[in-house]
């Protein structure tokens, strides 16, 4: 038996609250909100980019609180070893034997601050994690809590003493956000609540609680999967992602994953705007911050001035929409 989701739908009523709370802490970043609540509807993995000071991290903590889940942060180092982040064997001299000790991964919400400052066999260490949800060490595979969550930052603007992140890494997280320097009404509202009692540090005292939790959560997972599709919704983002594979400015295009990514993305986009099928609009909205990070530009087209942002938008605006 399906579930179908109805416009009063608790759990959609209640994943709308986790954004309102939100806001009580973050002014602006609404595309951004959006985007990590979709990826927690979607069981997926989010890349947060931004200036320093842009919210990144307070989003996240955010999130967490209105969602009443464990939060774990880790600052990615050029020095952070694997066992640093999935955990390790530890010798235990009273047992004289070898116990594992979880890592910080072990959590509902991983915040992977600046993940791009650690070597790549350290951000290598999360692909287990992100794609299978468990941590395997001396051939025992330990199951992550769920919900299971990784929230990767990185400064667009900082390259020096930074790795690049793998595509195969890349292709793993469900959405790529950008979070903008706020506009100016914004940002005086940010000094006004600096101004007052605000303190990033006591989202409590900022009124900020928790809206839903893990069960809640499932339910709305329950309602997303029951989203209708229609035959020629899926042909057109079949057509969208292949666009990309012939596209003269780019070296790589979108792969399948890059397919159903975008499938689940916009389900979820529709069942948080009230309707019980996905329409092409939808696909429209999250093909942005879906495939930018799964497409590699040539050389001479980064030279051009071109952006995967840029090309993504030709490509919506060539492929024929079905009605």
């Amino acid at each position: 038996m399906t579930t179908t989701p109805a416009p009063g739908s608790p759990a959609r009523r209640q994943l709308t609250e986790v954004r309102t709370e939100i806001a009580k802490a973050v002014v602006g970043q609404d595309a951004a909100v959006t985007g990590l609540v979709i990826a927690l509807l979607c069981q997926g993995h989010v890349l947060l980019e931004g200036v320093p000071g842009v919210a990144k991290t307070l989003l996240v903590r955010a999130l967490a609180a209105s969602l009443d889940l464990r939060m774990t942060r880790i600052q990615f180092t050029p020095d952070l070893m694997p066992g640093d982040v999935t955990g390790s064997l530890v010798y235990d001299a009273k047992t004289a034997a070898f116990s594992f000790r979880p890592g910080p991964v072990f959590t509902n919400l991983l915040l992977a601050d600046e993940i791009n400052r650690t070597p790549p066999k350290t951000q290598a260490s999360l692909l287990e994690a992100m794609e299978e949800r468990q941590v395997s060490a001396d051939g025992v595979s330990r199951p992550l809590p769920e919900p299971f969550m990784v929230v990767a930052t990185q400064n667009p603007v900082e390259y020096e003493g930074t790795y690049p992140l793998p595509e195969a890494q890349l292709d793993r997280f469900l959405l790529k956000l950008v979070l903008p320097i706020p506009q100016r009404h914004e940002e005086v509202e940010v000094l006004n609540r600096h101004a007052g009692s605000f303190n990033p540090r006591d989202l409590a005292g900022a009124g900020l609680r928790a809206v839903a939790g893990a069960a809640e959560l499932a339910a709305a997972r329950a309602e997303v999967a029951s989203v209708q599709v229609a035959p020629e919704v899926l042909g057109y983002i079949v057509d969208l992602v292949r666009m990309t594979r012939t596209s003269p400015s780019l070296s790589l295009g979108v792969s399948p994953r890059g397919a159903t990514a975008l499938l689940a993305t916009a389900r979820a986009w529709a069942w948080l705007s009230g309707r019980t099928f996905v329409t092409p609009d939808d696909v429209k909205a999250l093909a942005v911050p879906t495939l930018r990070h799964r497409v590699q530009l040539r050389p001479e087209a980064e030279l051009e001035g071109v952006t995967a942002e840029s090309v993504i938008g030709t490509v919506l605006g060539s492929v024929p929409v079905p009605r």
